[in-house]
């Protein structure tokens, strides 16, 4: 695949299902509700992004600007499909949102990731270094006090200032 001719765009409530037609394909990540897509699709449009190949979803990013800390652009899940990986998609997205809010109010990037996940613990660590900042990694989840038991710890990755 030619990541010159991947579309980056911000996401309609049109592309709902395709987005979870793509996270379901994805067995590393969690599944939500097709509902669920298209509220992200829709009301976390700004914050969020879609990669179009040839009218087909190859990518997407949801995020949304913390409720309790506007501050802080939340990456809720990064999904790039197979055919799509090692051409740095995930980068160009993920740079595509943070272009949109480089404004002073955003001073950090959040997000969440298990331990096991060498895949994002890379991506977020080459977007601290792209960005000339600090990533750093605290547990925000518990497996035993927040899952029962039923999913991984998760880590909160926190990147910057910006």
């Amino acid at each position: 695949m030619d990541i010159e001719s991947v579309v980056l765009r911000k996401p309609g409530a049109e592309d709902g299902d395709p987005v979870h037609t793509l996270i379901s394909q994805i067995p590393e990540l969690d599944s939500n509700s097709c509902y669920c897509n298209l509220l992200q699709c829709s009301h976390f449009s700004d914050t969020s992004v879609l990669a179009e190949k040839d009218g087909e979803v190859v990518g997407f990013v949801s995020g949304y600007r913390h409720p309790k800390d506007p501050t802080v652009l939340f990456v809720w899940q990064v999904a790039v499909a197979e055919k799509a990986r090692g051409m740095g998609l995930a980068s160009q997205m993920l740079q595509a949102i943070i272009a949109r809010h480089d404004a002073p109010e955003v001073t950090h990037i959040e997000t969440t990731i298990t331990a096991d996940n060498s895949a994002s613990w890379a991506l977020f660590n080459r977007l601290a270094s792209e960005l000339d900042t600090a990533l750093e990694r605290s547990l925000l989840f518990d497996r035993t006090a927040h899952f029962n038991d039923k999913h991984e710890s998760e880590f909160l990755a926190r990147i910057g200032p910006l």
